[in-house]
């Protein structure tokens, strides 16, 4: 819904189908109970999640139109799409398989292609469209020596500068301005915002302006204009939490070197204060295994006294670091409702989404506002409820926070 603090949606990563049938059908059962709820009348965008067989199935000219017909009848709209995941994402063990296949390889560059072709027939006029994608890819992958590193960034690269070619020529053939959205997390090849900025300055914008000039005819500054336009970044709130991140200097940072943020996706994790005493230690830590389920990668990043940062790949492999006497704090990537800050002995990082949503507020950065809480399906039990109140109430809960803070 149009607020005025930008649009407001969920990401349909919450909801399961893997062909678009299937995925169209669960949105027919669930959207109009959430819009009755969320905007009655007014109209409600959607935050679309297609999967690569989703994205092939909804490129038939027939099934498109039935959609945007459906999008008329509801009120609904897509600004933002989710093109990070590629395959299956419910029901399947994912965990680091959500980077597959990664920006190295021409299947990740067709699927976002394809997914821009369908997005430049959806957005409305006048507004412009975002995709979020994959920081590049898995850094665990490419560990083995300095070269392999250097190569996948460099493959990477190449292809996002593709994309931004490929969006500029959809700019000049529609008018309509969309934009690729990176998005870090933990264990991503972009893990925190000073890498993505340090990726973008260093090694996008000399490649792309490079590419752009040679290409299309561009002056350096031109080039370099259409790369800050077409390339950004996606600000997910819970991953920038992790991370014990400041945000406000992340984006000073950011708009020192003009780049722009695509998207917030509002989206908080599980956080606690380590206790002193060992037997404290041991209840946060079967709290924090509460969460622990074969699904997702549920990464752990430990602050210690001096400020440093240690992380963990997942769940289990950091409970033998549970009494690092150096360790004050444990973060873990769980997505859990924004709407709740207590969770009995654990806490949420609610408190980075209010202090984004203030930022947010007093300096309109993005146009795109995204809830992002795919894992009702896996929650404890004690945290799920019916899914369109789900996500009805998350959203009312932002809304309602921007009108108080």
């Amino acid at each position: 819904m149009l607020t005025k603090h930008g649009h407001l949606t969920y990401c349909t990563n919450i909801h399961g189908g893997e062909n678009w049938q299937d995925h169209f059908d669960i949105l027919k059962a669930t959207f109009p109970l959430i819009k009755a709820q969320v905007s009655g009348d007014a109209p409600l965008g959607i935050g679309l999640r297609l999967s690569d067989i989703a994205s092939r199935d909804l490129q038939d000219p027939v099934r498109l139109q039935a959609f945007k017909d459906w999008l008329s009848e509801q009120g609904a709209y897509v600004f933002t799409m989710n093109g990070f995941p590629f395959g299956a994402f419910h029901d399947d063990v994912v965990k680091a398989h959500v980077h597959t296949p990664d920006w190295t390889t021409a299947e990740r560059l067709h699927y976002t292609l394809r997914l821009f072709d369908i997005l430049v027939q959806l957005v409305p006029e006048g507004m412009d469209g975002g995709i979020s994608t994959s920081p590049l890819g898995y850094r665990h992958w490419y560990n083995g020596s300095a070269s392999q590193w250097t190569s996948m960034r460099k493959r990477a690269t190449e292809q996002l500068i593709d994309v931004a070619a490929y969006l500029i020529g959809l700019q000049r053939s529609s008018g309509k301005t969309l934009h690729i959205d990176i998005e870090p997390e933990p264990d991503g090849v972009l893990e925190t915002g000073p890498e993505f900025i340090d990726w973008f300055t260093q090694e996008l914008v000399p490649a792309g302006v490079a590419g752009l000039t040679d290409r299309l005819g561009m002056t350096p500054a031109e080039a370099e204009d259409a790369l800050k336009r077409h390339v950004r970044l996606c600000y997910d709130v819970c991953h920038f939490a992790l991370g014990y991140e400041h945000h406000p200097a992340v984006i000073e940072e950011l708009n020192r070197h003009g780049i722009k943020i695509g998207k917030f996706q509002i989206s908080a994790a599980v956080k606690a204060q380590l206790p002193v005493d060992q037997a404290g230690r041991l209840a946060v830590g079967e709290a924090f295994m509460a969460f622990d389920e074969p699904t997702y990668l549920h990464q752990v990043l430990a602050k210690h006294r001096n400020g440093d940062v240690r992380r963990f790949k997942d769940l289990p492999e950091a409970q033998d670091a549970l009494y690092d006497r150096d360790a004050v704090e444990w973060r873990s990537h769980f997505h859990v409702p924004v709407f709740l800050e207590d969770l009995g002995m654990l806490k949420s990082t609610q408190s980075d989404i209010i202090e984004v949503l203030r930022l947010q507020r007093d300096r309109r950065l993005t146009a795109h506002l995204e809830v992002e809480t795919y894992t009702w399906g896996v929650l404890p039990r004690d945290l799920q409820l019916p899914i369109a109140d789900s996500i009805s109430r998350e959203l009312l809960w932002v809304r309602n926070e921007f009108e108080t803070i």
